[in-house]
């Protein structure tokens, strides 16, 4: 049932790899460069405007300023009443455009004296600050029949003696806006206008630097296309821009680890071709002997000779895949899973008495007193005992003893096979594992990859081999062996919920 939606999900994947959509560094760099610089293009725009517009404002307010001076210096009282602008005072505003200038001058008491009745009011004022607003020139925006302006205005003390209240006649002059908004939008444009002409300068330029900056990516593209196709060496890291240097690095990294798995492959294509030479070689011979012979005792013993050798040529095609499987087993975590190591160890004692009764050995089995958790393949790993038993027993003479034993320590789980056949020296020890490797005088059948695979298996488990003299040997003449792996010991992950992994 589990096994359905996993198959379902590796079906899927390739369509959902199709379906992503490449994406395009040169594409994506230019995005990261342009999209800031379009979107601070309009807010450049608003900001220059909105400075052109204070700036413009400047000199006009200026001569408005002036002008209410001007105008506020010509007020008179005469007879207890304020006397109209005189002429000269007229002819400063006439200098200007009429139909944008309009000016008032008010009583103490608000009454209209001269000029624009409909020029609107200033504020009211709080009378306390009356003394200190009389010959200060003031500013302020209103609208004058729908026209936005802007108005120049102060109060002019009439009162000549100092010691007595001021009586303040108000002075205004307005302009309208058009004049500040023609030259706000001069210096728009010509602020504006030569970032219409930079821009696509600016663009070109960027193009051309991303285009000169991925060049190295392209020549490095190419020197990897025109590589033969066997070659496997790592590209010089110096040839390359610093910024790609870990990139080919991790290209190196893999095409080692590519050539390393060629390399294995070749190796094993080899053994397995020089190994299977000898036992077809004898099947030939042995079938050839068989055709030839007219005793039929002579013909069935060429036949058990000819089952012998392809026995002998299946266990070795076997070990051989076998080999081969742990070698290409996929990285380390990949395919492991929680699993109790007493356990696995009990059910392959199980699947070898048969075995060990045939060969006239007492193969036993002691567990560790607690469960022992490890993260593995039990695939993999029934196949390193399996070796680690076949071994023992080919090599343990009849009416001896092979024990299998898990135990484990604070750090590490520990998977033992003892047994009292007639042990290894000590400078042979290093060699048993590597594939095809016999112990000169050896008589027992076997291949010589059997430790090899187990040392495989461990190596993919993170586990360590050792092997040692069986200390519990009473024979000198049959020190036995100890074999040991060592595995990590590893607490199984607590599952979702509040169930409790159960091992067993």
């Amino acid at each position: 049932m589990n096994g359905e939606p996993q198959a379902a999900a590796w079906e899927h994947a390739p369509a959902a790899e199709e379906n992503e959509i490449q994406h395009s560094l040169f594409g994506e760099i230019l995005d990261w460069m342009l999209a800031p610089l379009l979107l601070l293009w309009p807010m450049s725009i608003a900001i220059t405007y909105l400075v052109a517009k204070s700036i413009a404002n400047q000199p006009f307010d200026h001569a408005l300023e002036d002008t209410v001076t001007v105008l506020a210096q010509q007020v008179r009282e005469v007879d207890g009443a304020i006397a109209s602008l005189p002429g000269a005072a007229r002819d400063i505003l006439r200098a200007d455009d009429v139909d944008n200038i309009f000016y008032q001058v008010a009583s103490p008491s608000g009454a209209h004296v001269d000029g624009d009745r409909d020029l609107p009011a200033p504020p009211k004022q709080d009378p306390e600050q009356q003394d200190i607003r009389a010959g200060t020139v003031l500013f302020r925006s209103a609208t004058l029949h729908g026209t936005p302006i802007r108005i120049a205005w102060t109060f002019v003390n009439l009162e000549e003696d100092k010691a007595l209240p001021q009586r303040l006649a108000l002075v205004q002059v307005g302009e309208t806006l058009e004049k500040r908004a023609k030259l706000a939008n001069e210096i728009i444009k010509g602020v504006i206008l030569p970032q219409f002409i930079i821009l696509p300068i600016v663009l070109a330029l960027v193009w051309f630097a991303l285009s000169r900056g991925l060049l190295p990516l392209r020549e490095l593209q190419e020197r990897i296309r025109a590589r033969p196709s066997d070659d496997l060496s790592p590209i010089p890291p110096r040839q390359v821009p610093e910024e790609i240097t870990p990139l080919v690095k991790s290209l190196n990294d893999m095409l080692e680890r590519l050539k390393l798995s060629i390399d294995m492959q070749k190796r094993f294509i080899a053994d397995a071709a020089h190994q299977m030479k000898t036992p077809l070689a004898g099947m030939r011979t042995q079938s050839e002997l068989a055709l030839r012979q007219t005793d039929q005792a002579e013909v069935h013993r060429s036949l058990e000779q000819l089952a012998k050798s392809s026995e002998a040529a299946t266990r070795l095609v076997n070990q051989l895949l076998a080999l081969a499987r742990a070698e290409n087993q996929p990285q380390a975590g990949a395919a492991m899973q929680a699993l109790e190591l007493g356990e696995l160890a009990r059910g392959t004692v199980h699947d070898w008495v048969q075995a060990s009764f045939s060969a006239g050995i007492d193969l036993g089995y002691e567990p560790a007193a607690l469960d022992v958790p490890i993260a593995g393949n039990a695939v993999m790993l029934r196949e390193m005992l399996s070796n680690l038993i076949d071994n023992a027993l080919r090599y343990t003479p009849r009416g001896s003893a092979v024990t299998v034993r898990v135990r484990s320590t604070q750090e590490q789980a520990l998977l033992e096979v003892e047994d009292n056949g007639p042990g290894i020296p000590a400078a042979e020890r290093g060699h048993v594992f590597e594939r095809f490797y016999r112990i000169l005088g050896s008589n027992a059948e076997g291949s010589g990859l059997g430790l090899a695979i187990v040392r495989e298996v461990a190596q993919q488990h993170g586990a360590e081999t050792d092997l040692f003299a069986n200390p519990r040997a009473t024979d000198p003449k049959h020190p036995g062996c100890l074999f040991r792996v060592s595995f990590p010991l590893r607490a199984p992950e607590q599952p979702a919920g509040d169930e409790v992994p159960h091992f067993g």
